[in-house]
């Protein structure tokens, strides 16, 4: 049996630190494909467009081969999602989705509806706290006029 020289101790490590990587590489991919996504059940037959626009065809029943899908509009994406049978009855309903994400198909674990989505008009905003364009914090005091506050959410963050 040889001894172990210089350029062999290096190899070594090199392919242990390289191994080690990979499994944590692996693992963390794993770990940030889990999670919920929130938006509207559609047909797979609609375009993000066309479910940003609120086409009624994105909602229609029945249509030949269609699958439904999850439309995000924070992002304007289109999440295949399997098995189907979760999101049946589902179609045209705010809902949040757990599952695992792999590659443009949510492996679903649950599907819950969204409730209680906005104020009605006159209903007072509660406090809250979100980061600015620049990271700053803003709430509900910091936005106040002397007149009185109108909110307006956008639903895209195409601005």
């Amino acid at each position: 049996m040889k001894p172990w020289n210089l350029s062999n101790y290096i190899l070594m490590c090199a392919l242990v630190l390289l191994g080690a990587a990979t499994l944590a590489e692996a693992q963390n991919k794993d770990m940030t494909n889990s999670g919920s996504w929130s938006g509207v059940i559609i047909n797979s037959n609609c375009s993000v467009d066309e479910a940003f626009a609120e086409a009624a065809k994105c909602t229609a029943k029945d249509v030949p081969g269609a699958k439904l899908a999850l439309y995000g509009d924070t992002l304007r994406l289109v999440l295949k999602l399997d098995p189907q049978d979760p999101a049946a009855g589902h179609l045209g309903d705010s809902v949040t989705v757990e599952g695992a994400l792999d590659g443009d198909t949510i492996r679903v674990a649950s599907i819950k509806l969204l409730t209680g989505i906005g104020l009605a008009a006159g209903q007072k905003a509660p406090a809250f706290s979100a980061p600015d364009q620049f990271g700053a914090p803003q709430t509900l005091e910091t936005l106040k006029g002397p007149n009185g506050t109108v909110l307006l959410f956008f639903r895209s963050a195409d601005w």
